[in-house]
């Protein structure tokens, strides 16, 4: 099929240069169906309420069909709907109604790695040795002349062991979600002695783009979703596609929860940019041109570099995103990311929560106290150069969840100790606990798939609706002025950041030659520089003074 136009609004060429974007986690949004879990039609139904939050778009994460060992993210068909979220008829509706809404569509594609039972890679296991079926992924002979090390060797074909000297893997590579990142093909073979490469689950074999069948595979699922009218695609572990040639031994042998950064020969390798390359020539296209939006785990300076002109539009400021409440290390941070957009072009991509990490209440402290500097972080994060990404519940000011021990499901708990479930817990929608909170649009309902505390009501989107103080409608709040600073000029897609601390812990972002976002980290009232009060998280004690936890925007007279 050729690109095609969509005409539903108004194409501004370079919209993401100042858009907000609003990530939905479907299974945990809103339950169209009763069974427990988000879906496509209770998302459909709720997106009024993110169109009146005054966003831009929405990123959906994973909806495609899976076996749901790492919620969506082991995709057995890339071009599908699982039956879990809803039917592509659904998925259709959904796109008409977000753009007559105003909301552009982003997609997660997951290129680094497939579901174990996606047809491709079940292909390649009953194919065999050499076969050139295998050559899709990494499958690669073990050292069979090596002493057994007493490891299990199990993959996704069953058995307990290999046989003596077979159960060494190519490389002393680790696994993100804990263990070695090797798995045998067929555990109970004589003749099979492969093994295959998974950064992530035993079920999430990683794809080999140094074949170009690869490529060309992929370059027909971009296709898919571009000629439907999705908007752009969010990229999953997009540094990581290309693997050091050879396979070569990690100078380290451990977990690599850090995002792949401690082991080098598994992402950053140069190859990666031209899978870019190709995909920006694809993307632009279409009219109007596709979005390719990077997660991209590196520090700043490599990181930009996938934002050059010919490559993605956006990369995810990782270096932003986990921090906690520092002056100093906001500050060098933001400098960095300066420096990287002055020598790359592209602004930072701004986030401070997303599905894999914890919510920023709890990192900034827990309590009142957390919620108090999450509300401030949150006016910062909009005031900053560039685009930014809210994840839900976020504008509700939603704490971690301790999701208790027998209702995890976190692949990463049970194999590293790692759990995400605290950032993936149904929203409230309704203070009564009916329905999982009104999670469920059904009259009658499961269980959510993950349990909802007993407090979750207090959060509820229906008493933050009410509340002109509440944390949801400050976020209305800003995401107004923004806009119109915006179609004002007072934001621009030049602006840089010059960010520094100065006297009583006082963060500051200079924000093009007028604007100025101001952060009180410290434990007493900091002066606000002159100017014109725009915007605070929370009313000022005393004129021109910031009291600790607090945020404003100021413009310069």
């Amino acid at each position: 099929m050729s690109p095609v136009e969509d005409t539903s609004f108004t194409p501004d060429v370079n919209w993401w240069q100042s858009a907000v974007i609003y990530q939905v986690y479907p299974r945990s949004f809103a339950d169209g169906d009763g069974d427990g879990v988000g879906d496509l039609a209770g998302l459909t139904a709720r997106l009024p309420y993110i169109a009146a939050l005054g966003v831009d778009g929405i990123w959906m994460t994973p909806f495609q069909p899976s076996p749901q060992v790492d919620q969506g993210y082991d995709v057995s068909d890339y071009c599908g709907v699982d039956p879990l979220f809803g039917t592509m008829e659904q998925f259709d509706s959904l796109l008409e109604l977000a753009h007559s809404l105003g909301l552009r569509v982003l997609l997660d594609v997951v290129p680094n790695h497939c579901s174990s039972e996606h047809p491709l890679f079940q292909a390649a296991l009953a194919a065999g040795p050499g076969a050139p079926e295998r050559d899709m992924f990494h499958f690669v002979p073990g050292p069979v002349d090596m002493p057994d090390d007493g490891g299990s060797g199990s993959g996704v074909a069953g058995g307990a062991g290999g046989p003596t000297g077979r159960s060494v893997p190519p490389n002393n590579w680790q696994s993100v979600f804990g263990g070695r990142a090797w798995s045998r093909a067929n555990p109970d073979s004589e003749t099979d002695t492969d093994w295959y490469l998974h950064l992530f689950s035993p079920e999430q074999p990683d794809w080999n783009w140094r074949n170009p069948c690869v490529g060309d595979y992929f370059d027909g699922v971009l296709r898919f979703w571009f000629d439907k009218g999705v908007d752009g695609l969010r990229i999953d572990v997009a540094h990581a596609l290309f693997k050091a040639d050879g396979l070569p031994d990690s100078p380290s042998t451990g977990a690599v929860v850090d995002g792949l950064r401690s082991n080098p020969q598994v992402s950053d390798q140069e190859e990666v940019h031209e899978v870019y390359r190709r995909w920006r020539i694809l993307a632009e296209k279409y009219q109007p041109h596709r979005l390719l939006v990077g997660e991209v785990n590196l520090e700043p300076a490599r990181a930009a570099r996938y934002t050059r002109a010919d490559e993605m539009h956006q990369v995810f400021a990782f270096a932003f995103v986990k921090l906690g409440w520092d002056p100093a290390a906001w500050a060098a941070v933001g400098n960095e990311l300066e420096t990287a957009r002055l020598l790359h072009g592209a602004a930072p991509t701004w986030a401070l929560e997303n599905h894999d990490i914890v919510r920023s209440v709890t990192r900034f402290g827990g309590g009142k106290l957390g919620s108090v500097r999450a509300r401030a972080a949150l006016v910062a994060l909009l005031g900053l150069p560039g685009p930014a990404y809210l994840y839900q519940g976020q504008e509700l000011g939603l704490p971690e969840v301790d999701v208790p021990l027998d209702s995890r499901v976190d692949p990463m708990w049970a194999r590293g100790g790692v759990c995400r479930d605290g950032a993936r817990v149904p929203l409230p929608w309704t203070a009564d606990p009916a329905l999982s909170h009104g999670f469920s649009l059904t009259e009658t309902a499961a269980e959510p798939w993950l349990p909802q505390p007993a407090d979750w009501g207090v959060h509820a989107i229906e008493r933050q609706e009410q509340n002109p103080k509440s944390s949801l409608q400050l976020v209305i709040c800003a995401l107004k002025l923004r806009r119109q600073l915006w179609e004002q000029g007072i934001f621009t897609a030049n602006d840089g950041g010059a960010w520094r601390v100065e006297a009583g812990n006082l963060l500051i972002c200079e924000r093009g030659p007028r604007f100025v976002v101001a952060v009180a980290m410290g434990t007493e009232p900091a002066q606000l520089p002159p100017g014109t009060l725009l915007l605070s998280a929370a009313p000022l004690a005393e004129d021109g003074w910031l009291q600790p936890n607090n945020a404003a925007w100021v413009l310069r007279d």
